[in-house]
């Protein structure tokens, strides 16, 4: 099963405040870190594409302000966030730095993930990241967040960001070596090594969402793990105080796999096609419902004409002159930029708009053929 990692292309690995600040300093376990670097750059090397999500600011910002401990107060919360981000981002930055590698962080909210223009842009700039050789550094953005537009727990939004970027992986790093039928520990517990489905049975292994052992533990690693299967993306739970933690993990290490039934391209298409309502629809000429037939992208030449009225990241469906649909996908234009640039060249969109837009009307990625969904019915019924 760990060939799973050895063969993802683009991995979202998840670290807790637990492993990466020392409980009695409250600094940075910075040996550990710098074997889990040692593990992250041996498998950039190999081409995959790495995602860190990582807690640890609240808890490194208390130490750095002499807070006490115990609960904090929102705003003592916020504080501690904006001092621990700062020693947070450097120690990723000066311990990938060693090892030939560049980093980004990036403060993320609840909104970013849920609203969609938002996400969209915050899934472009990962991305772009990714394509420069960068390993994003990416935390809930807790200076501004409230309790009302809050994650609360660092597994979810490792999983929102796994299906926001169609990893194949999701990594969380716990102090749990994965999930158990009772307590670990206790008499007759047996360790699971794979989840095929996520069952009523296998939610109630995590315990009740009001319980003490259920608080921040396996409770949110299950419903990261629906959030993440659902996009077509593998999770798997392993223990991170193993020293190279990954390495180990791709080595054989107990774990426990929860499986995807599909890639996450196949899911993101069907996200596209059966989840959002379209809002208007771009109409093309024969030109470029020959290039979507071909898999490309559409380009604002081939559109000739804008009905309806729809932001960036809208669904809008794409028809040909009949006004026979041939697909529908997530416009990067709203309906009024659309028709500024309508057939023209992509290289007059900023002389057009006085801005750099993207070159496509709508990326291929983002595209979902009309022949693809009827394809996709059958073979499911």
């Amino acid at each position: 099963m760990s060939s799973r990692l050895e063969k993802a292309k683009r991995i979202v690995v998840k670290i807790g405040s637990a492993l990466l600040v020392e409980n009695e300093t409250g600094k940075l376990n910075r040996s550990w870190l710098d074997a889990l670097m040692d593990d992250i750059a041996a498998m950039h090397t190999t081409g995959q594409d790495i995602v860190i999500v990582s807690s640890g600011a609240i808890a490194l910002g208390r130490h750095a302000l002499g807070l006490p401990g115990g609960s904090l107060k929102l705003e003592e919360s916020q504080a501690a966030a904006a001092a621990g981000q700062i020693h947070l981002a450097h120690a990723f930055q000066e311990a990938l730095a060693e090892r030939n590698l560049s980093t980004a962080q990036v403060l993320v909210t609840l909104d970013d993930t849920e609203e969609r223009r938002r996400y969209l842009n915050a899934r472009s700039t990962v991305t772009t990241l990714l394509k420069l050789g960068a390993v994003p550094v990416i935390n809930e953005n807790d200076t501004v967040a409230t309790a009302e537009i809050r994650y609360g727990d660092n597994d979810r939004l490792a999983a929102r960001v796994a299906s926001m970027i169609s990893a194949d992986c999701l990594v969380l790093l716990s102090d749990i070596d994965g999930l158990y039928t009772a307590p670990p520990g206790e008499a007759g517990s047996k360790h699971i090594p794979e989840v095929a489905h996520i069952t009523a049975e296998i939610e109630a292994m995590a315990g009740d969402a009001g319980s003490d052992l259920s608080r921040g533990g396996m409770k949110t690693k299950i419903t990261a793990a629906q959030i993440a299967t659902q996009a077509g993306c593998h999770m798997v739970i392993t223990n991170g105080r193993n020293t190279h933690p990954l390495k180990a993990l791709a080595e054989g290490a107990r774990c426990t796999w929860f499986d995807a039934h599909s890639d996450p391209s196949t899911e993101r298409k069907r996200w596209i096609a059966a989840t959002l309502q379209a809002s208007g629809a771009l109409l093309v000429d024969s030109g470029a419902a020959k290039a979507l037939a071909e898999g490309r992208s559409l380009l604002p030449a081939g559109v000739v004409g804008i009905d309806g009225t729809f932001d960036r990241g809208d669904a809008v469906l794409v028809k040909n002159g009949s006004g026979e649909e041939l697909a529908r996908g997530l416009s990067a234009y709203s309906s009024a930029d659309a028709k500024e640039i309508a057939g023209h060249n992509s290289s007059e969109i900023e002389a057009l708009l006085g801005y750099r837009g993207r070159s496509e009307m709508i990326h291929r990625d983002d595209l979902v053929l009309k022949k693809t969904l009827r394809t996709e019915d059958t073979n499911q019924s």
